[in-house]
C-alpha cells in the first residue's frame, strides 16, 4: 500500500472511530426513565411540592405504581396510596399523566373545571377508591349508555327512575352504570 493511500485509510478509520466514540458517549448520557421507579419518584416529587395544599404526610403512606404505560415523552400511571400498616386495598388509587422533563417525570397539572367523576380521565390525575377499576369507565368526554345529558335535569329534580334522595340503596345499579368497589 502506498503512503498516500495508507494515510487516507488511517484518516477514515480514525474519523469512524471518533464518531462511534462520540455516539456511544452521548447515548450513554441519556438516562432511561421509562420504568415504574422513575414514575413513582415523579409522583412523589409532585406531591412533595403540593404537601401544604393536600395536607397529607406522604412519609406515612406506602406509594406503589400499579400500572404504567409509556409513549415517547408521556407516561400514564396508576398509583395506589395506602397508609403504612394498613392492608392493601385500604387506601385509594390515582391516575396520573406525566411528561418527561430531562431525566425525570413531572406530573401534568390538572385542568381546572374538569373534576366531574363522569367525565372520564382528567389530564394530570384522577382518583378512584381502592378496588374500583377505572378501565370500566366511559371514554373521556363520553357518558355511559343511558346516562342523562349533563345539566339535563333542572335543579332540585331527579331524572326519571332515579330513587328519592335518602332512600335506602337496593343494590341494583341502572343499566350501563360503571362497576363500583366492594368493601
Amino acid at each position: 500500500m502506498t503512503a498516500p493511500r495508507y494515510n487516507q485509510v488511517v484518516k477514515k478509520l480514525l474519523s469512524i472511530g471518533l464518531c462511534s466514540l462520540a455516539f456511544f458517549f452521548l447515548s450513554s448520557c441519556a438516562k432511561d426513565i421509562q420504568n415504574t421507579e422513575a414514575v413513582r419518584q415523579g409522583v412523589l416529587d409532585y406531591l412533595k411540592q403540593r404537601s401544604k395544599d393536600i395536607g397529607i404526610d406522604m412519609t406515612a403512606m406506602d406509594v406503589k405504581v400499579t400500572s404504567a404505560t409509556f409513549e415517547k415523552d408521556v407516561a400514564r400511571a396508576g398509583v395506589s396510596f395506602v397508609p403504612k400498616g394498613m392492608p392493601d386495598g385500604a387506601g385509594m388509587a390515582m391516575n396520573y399523566v406525566l411528561d418527561r422533563k430531562g431525566d425525570k417525570w413531572a406530573v401534568r397539572p390538572r385542568e381546572s373545571g374538569m373534576a366531574s367523576p363522569h367525565a372520564g380521565e382528567v389530564p394530570g390525575e384522577t382518583a378512584t377508591p381502592s378496588g374500583v377499576a377505572p378501565s370500566g369507565s366511559a371514554p373521556t368526554g363520553q357518558l355511559p349508555p343511558g346516562h342523562p345529558p349533563m345539566g339535563a335535569a333542572p335543579a332540585g329534580q331527579m331524572p326519571p327512575g332515579h330513587p328519592p334522595m335518602g332512600a335506602a340503596p337496593t343494590g341494583q345499579m341502572p343499566p350501563g352504570h360503571p362497576p363500583t368497589g366492594t368493601k
